[in-house]
């Protein structure tokens, strides 16, 4: 006989997981391209590590906020689904059971054993058969904002804090380039792990995030250096 076992299914991390690594990629980039602009300009480094730690704390903020404003009104949108069904299956359950059944047809079942499968799933639960199978709302996947802002905003902050102490920790005068070597190395490794624990080739991961990283950095000096406040 053939023993059970729990299976682990990368799928399962798939709502924190995106707003974790979307927060502490942004968190590390866009503090460093602040603090690497900013030090570009000629700033002296009080100036330069107020900026970041201000950019730390509005960012975080930001970045909950978007994250949980985005994905309540995929809840909502969910929640709205999730209502009309409701009143379809109390209104007419015989409809709702034809369609449950040509979505099992659909799928491959022969027509007798799909309207066996939808008699049977209704009678166990009707509203849960209809959100999994037919609007595509399972309890791994649904909305969670609260969720969602707080794994952003944690994560934000623990990527910008990588930038801001390479300020407090650079030699005067070696800020943006102390800044940016440590940048880089923290987004190959962000990058690569966000793509091991998602499954991905860690390498591939690290290389895409390092791209974008170096061209922000580099367009913040740019405009860092065309303001050159120490002249």
């Amino acid at each position: 006989m053939r023993r059970w076992h729990a299976e682990d299914h990368r799928s399962d991390r798939a709502g924190w997981l995106r707003a974790a690594v979307l927060g502490a990629n942004d968190g590390i980039v866009s503090i460093a391209g602040l603090v690497v602009g900013v030090a570009a300009s000629g700033a002296g480094h009080a100036v330069v590590l107020a900026s970041g730690i201000a950019g730390v704390v509005a960012g975080a903020f930001s970045m909950a906020a978007g994250e949980y404003v985005s994905v309540q009104s995929q809840a909502d949108t969910e929640r709205a689904d999730l209502a009309k069904e409701t009143r379809e299956l109390a209104e007419d359950p015989g409809s709702e059971l034809a369609e449950l059944t040509r979505i099992y047809t659909r799928r491959g079942l022969a027509p007798e054993l799909a309207h066996q499968v939808a008699e049977q799933l209704t009678a166990h639960d009707a509203l849960g058969a209809h959100a999994r199978d037919e609007l595509g709302i399972t309890e791994t996947l649904r909305a969670r904002p609260l969720q969602a802002a707080l794994a952003s905003a944690a994560a934000f902050i623990a990527g910008a804090l990588l930038p801001v102490a390479a300020v407090l920790l650079a030699p005067v005068g070696r800020i943006e380039a102390v800044t940016m070597v440590t940048t880089l190395l923290a987004l190959a490794l962000s990058g690569a792990l966000a793509a091991w624990t998602g499954g991905a080739p860690p390498a591939r991961g690290a290389v895409r995030v390092v791209f974008w990283g170096a061209l922000a950095m580099a367009a913040a000096a740019l405009v860092g250096r065309l303001f050159d406040v120490a002249a």
